[in-house]
């Protein structure tokens, strides 16, 4: 009972550090690629849409991305979501095509880059503590059913902080690698 328990709280915590790696994706380095505009949710007709569902978004130049929405008529709000969006670039249009240019990111942009990944990272840290909050809410629901004694839900809480630490120290690792790519010159 406590193992299941156990397992599907490390299932979990994996689950959240690799959402959080994803996420980590989304933030700006020097180079162009399509996983900075995953975050762009777009109001097309009244509703908020991800950018990606409303456009091909390519890398076409290190530099370089170029946004092709499937609707013409959509180019509008896409700029305007980008403009108001935390990656800091400006949309430039012919009509057909979006593109943003990916300018060298100086040391104050760097410095912000990094307060957002930080940011991602810790939601992150706080999804797994929420799933062992959730578990230690269980094992002491199974003690006190009398399903298990006091000693095995110890053990299970040691297990699961054991689990909990090195999940975080997962996510901190993927953190220091995406901070040393944002400032890297």
């Amino acid at each position: 009972m406590i193992d299941d328990l156990l397992a599907d709280a490390r299932e979990r915590m994996a689950k959240a550090v690799s959402s959080t790696q994803t996420e980590f994706g989304t933030v700006r380095t020097g180079r162009a690629s399509p996983a900075l505009l995953d975050r762009i949710v777009v109001d097309y007709y009244g509703a908020p849409t991800p950018l990606k569902q409303l456009a091909t978004i390519n890398a076409s130049e290190a530099r370089l991305l170029t946004i092709q929405p499937y609707d013409a008529s959509s180019i509008k709000a896409i700029e305007k979501s980008i403009l108001e969006s935390d990656v800091g670039l400006t949309p430039s249009n012919d009509g057909k095509v979006v593109r943003l240019a990916i300018p060298e990111l100086n040391e104050e942009r760097r410095r912000e880059m990094v307060k957002v990944a930080r940011g991602i990272a810790e939601d992150g840290r706080v999804r797994i503590r929420n799933i062992r909050r959730d578990v230690m809410h269980d094992l002491k629901e199974l003690k006190d059913e009398g399903e298990v004694g006091a000693d095995d839900e110890r053990r299970g809480e040691a297990e699961l902080q054991k689990a909990t630490d090195s999940a975080v120290a997962e996510l901190d690792g993927h953190l220091k690698a995406k901070e040393a790519e944002i400032l890297e010159v």
